[in-house]
């Protein structure tokens, strides 16, 4: 009896040779369109289709079929095809490495997008670790309760972290009749991230042109707001530094500011410093600063400490001369309610949120 062929990354690009691209004749791995193609232990296996970004919506059907050829693979589990304008289709991959082109990965190409979307926002932290997504996650929260339609993007595409803070892990969008991605929707907000294609314990092994396409695409293909109408507020959720996330968001659409999140500390704030240069450099406003984990109250004695120090960020934000726009406590209620996928009491962020929608009306006079 013969074996079961094992699955791994090249049983996966065989199967794939069977599906061709329609206009060029080619199949898809021989004319370089696959790539980041991964296969989890578990039989979970991850893919992008680059086309030329003139082609997407009508190339559904091949990301479809390359769906299906792969699900056919003894082994996989489950798999996630995403369709991205990450190079011109007339640019093989031999030559993009080359360096052949002055534009390799196709991101030249792309246009500017106009989004259905009146402001966009972007929540970014210099260095990790100083709470930034759960400041996203609430601050989107706290806006849709003051009655503004809201939107989230997880573009915090190697720590996806926004499907298990609303509830949503396990699920996948699904697809309008345009070839949309429909994105979930809870707390009455939608949101869209790379984690709805990957297992929690799963890593994204994406160079950086890859995570720019990505961060394009979940802008471009989503359904953001319905036919004639407009989304409020997009809250994008960065990833931790200065690098290629921040640049395609600066370049591909019009960001109305960002708001920088910071711990007291020191250590933190010198990293706060260099994402407001940053922005500034990219001239996107910088709607203010918010100090996370700035106390802690025993909810025994009631004492406050301060385990980060306390004010460092306020300070900060009066020498970058910059909104202050609140505090956010090292708080065990907040910790639980991020972990079950569960919405905060306002008392938090309310307020920041309020300072958040003042900055940003003020940037637009």
């Amino acid at each position: 009896m013969k074996a079961k062929a094992e699955l791994n990354v090249k049983a996966v690009q065989e199967a794939l040779k069977g599906v061709r691209d329609p206009d060029r004749g080619g199949d898809i791995i021989s004319l370089g369109m696959v790539g980041g193609l991964q296969v989890s232990p578990g039989g979970e296996v991850l893919f992008m289709i680059e086309v030329d970004p003139q082609r997407g919506a009508a190339l559904e059907s091949l990301r479809q079929e390359a769906e299906n050829v792969v699900a056919r693979i003894h082994g996989v589990s489950k798999v996630s095809a995403v369709l991205t304008a990450q190079r011109p289709a007339n640019v093989s991959r031999e030559a993009s490495v080359r360096g052949s082109s002055a534009d390799p990965h196709g991101m030249e190409k792309n246009p500017k997008l106009d989004l259905p979307i009146k402001n966009i926002i972007a929540v970014a932290s210099g260095k990790g670790g100083v709470g930034k997504s759960t400041v996203a996650a609430n601050l989107a929260i706290a806006l849709a309760r003051s009655g503004a339609s809201v939107g989230l993007l997880d573009a915090d595409i190697y720590g996806p972290s926004q499907p298990k803070m609303f509830g949503l892990e396990g699920q996948k969008p699904d697809f309008s009749a345009g070839n949309k991605i429909i994105p979930p929707k809870a707390h009455s907000i939608k949101m869209m991230s790379i984690g709805f294609m990957l297992k929690n314990e799963e890593p994204l092994i994406w160079r950086g042109p890859m995570v720019q396409s990505a961060i394009y695409q979940m802008l471009r293909d989503v359904e953001w707001a319905g036919e004639g109408e407009a989304l409020d507020i997009l809250v994008v959720d960065m990833p931790p530094g200065t690098g290629d996330a921040q640049l395609t968001l600066a370049q591909k659409v019009p960001v109305s500011g960002a708001v920088i999140v910071s711990t007291p500390q020191d250590i933190a704030l010198i990293d706060a410093r260099k994402a407001v240069a940053m922005f500034r450099r990219v001239e996107v406003p910088v709607l203010g600063l918010i100090e996370n984990m700035s106390y802690y109250t025993c909810p025994s004695c009631g004492h406050e400490d301060h385990i980060f120090g306390h004010g460092g960020a306020r300070k900060e934000a009066e020498n970058l001369g910059i909104p202050f726009l609140g505090e956010v406590p090292l708080n065990g209620e907040i910790r639980a309610a991020s972990d079950a996928g569960k919405a905060l009491e306002e008392k938090y962020f309310e307020g920041i949120a309020a300072a958040v929608k003042g900055t940003l009306d003020g940037s637009s006079n």
